[in-house]
């Protein structure tokens, strides 16, 4: 490795606007640590084949069966991940500016007040590894820019980081170039500098604790993970539900219409990458044991939250689309979420509505920090034992990129319901209804013989909540339409 530049940056901090820090200055005993691993397109069903996660969290603590995002994109994900916001109010839709991606986030301002900003503000050790956002970063930023909230910055700036190879590296503010060599792959790199985070946080006393936010670049393509996971499930098959190569696909918006059926070279190609994707969950498997190893050999396993969960899901050959997310269907918006720690029962299985813009609420909760009145989301935290809450989020808002980056598939709305029903509106007109207790393939679109009292209730909720935010958006989203 080599540095290249030797500019470094350090942000001194106060809290921010709208931010309360009085509930942690007095913490009934040692506060929380929190390491948060959130992985790159990956769909609840290669999450199902994932172990060690699930021996090491799912049965040490809780998942949410019903977990979504509601914009699936990768940075208009994240940066909800980081402000508790749906896309429609931090105005990040796409993954590339203007309409979005690192560039949108960092000229409107929205890095002032992320949870990296709430947690350190707090007092905690914070450190982000990984994935920041989509084409980060920028000429207005230059090349080693350090965002507020983050003592510890381990960000891909240059090269071709999406292969793991010949990439450089904003190392807290110092760019380092990585080669081709075995031990320059940035997964391993990654998980060998978060296991220094945790040893180094193991340290502090006892009124610091630490955030890390973890983002391997792995499963997204083209997938290539360390050589030795190269030659792993030779003989695997590619799953094939009912909704695999749908063949009547008339009842579907136009985008997909146009999708020819998938022919054998197409399907042969799904394939591969299915396969690179299963090999890079399990190169993530193997990096969730050995962070879990650290954080028990240096004491604090018991004293630390661990969540996992994914930025958006992913197609593979559902309803003819070869390799995508973007869109409302299951695959895209479904998404892993467990986690273990301090109060949460082992095996636990939560089945309320719960979603991205959860996240940032849920983590300032267990820091003892009450979020920015923007903040859209709410804390999962009353979900982690007992019955949870009498009134809970019973519809969910989807959303899509806008239209003018958005013309081939076209943009759209629509909700996701707690009874499991989907309801979408495109730009051009047309509706989408599938209630998955009947129909979990999303096989058969009933728009047209749905109840009209239902589809009412359905538009109603959605035109409240597509233009609704905070406080207002959250009671909103406790009336049941479906």
């Amino acid at each position: 490795m080599k540095a290249v530049n030797m500019s470094r940056r350090r942000l001194v901090q106060a809290v921010p606007a709208g931010l309360a820090a009085p509930a942690w200055a007095a913490p009934s005993g040692p506060r929380p640590n929190i390491l948060f691993i959130l992985v790159d397109d990956m769909d609840y069903g290669i999450f199902q084949q994932m172990p060690k996660v699930r021996r090491l969290i799912t049965q040490r603590g809780m998942e949410f069966k019903n977990n979504f995002v509601s914009l699936a994109i990768c940075c208009a994900s994240r940066a909800s991940i980081l402000r508790g916001q749906f896309g429609h109010n931090h105005g990040v839709r796409d993954n590339e500016g203007p309409s979005g991606g690192f560039e949108k986030f960092f000229l409107t301002g929205l890095e002032s007040s992320t949870v990296g900003v709430w947690l350190r503000s707090a007092g905690y050790r914070t450190g982000l590894m990984g994935k920041y956002l989509n084409n980060y970063p920028k000429e207005a930023s230059g090349p080693n820019h350090v965002p507020q909230g983050w003592d510890t910055w381990l960000v891909p700036n240059g090269g071709n980081y999406y292969r793991q190879l010949n990439y450089t590296l904003n190392d807290d503010g110092l760019t380092v170039a990585y080669g081709h060599a075995d031990d320059d792959h940035f997964h391993d790199l990654m998980t060998q500098r978060a296991n220094r985070f945790l040893r180094a946080a193991a340290g502090d006393p006892p009124s610091r604790p630490f955030f890390l936010y973890l983002a391997p670049f792995l499963p997204h393509g083209p997938s290539l993970s360390p050589e030795r996971y190269l030659n792993l499930f030779r003989d695997l098959e590619l799953p094939r539900p009912p909704s695999f190569n749908e063949a009547d696909v008339s009842d579907k918006p136009r985008w997909l219409q146009r999708l020819p059926l998938l022919d054998d070279a197409t399907i042969k190609r799904v394939h591969g990458f299915y396969r690179r994707q299963r090999q890079a969950a399990q190169a993530i498997d193997d990096t969730v044991e050995s962070l879990v190893n650290t954080l028990e050999a240096t004491g604090q396993l018991d004293n630390t939250y661990i969540v996992f969960s994914s930025d958006n899901g992913y197609f593979h050959g559902e309803h003819r689309i070869p390799g995508d997310k973007r869109r409302a269907y299951e695959e895209s918006i479904r998404v892993p979420l467990v986690m273990c720690g301090p109060g949460i029962p082992a095996g636990r299985t939560v089945g309320q509505l719960s979603c991205n813009v959860d996240l940032a609420p849920t983590f300032a909760a267990m820091a003892g920090v009450t979020p920015p009145s923007f903040v859209d989301g709410r804390s999962l935290m009353p979900l982690f034992s007992g019955a949870g809450p009498a009134r809970w989020r019973q519809s969910l808002l989807l959303e899509s990129q806008t239209p003018e980056v958005n013309s081939i598939y076209q943009s759209y709305v629509g909700l996701r319901t707690r009874s499991g029903k989907t309801f979408v509106r495109w730009d051009y007109g047309f509706n989408e209804y599938y209630d998955l207790r009947t129909d979990p393939y999303q096989l058969d679109n009933r728009v047209r013989t749905m109840p009209a009292e239902l589809k009412s209730a359905l538009v109603t909720q959605l035109r409240t909540l597509e233009n609704a935010s905070g406080a207002a958006l959250r009671r909103a989203e406790e009336v049941a339409a479906g």
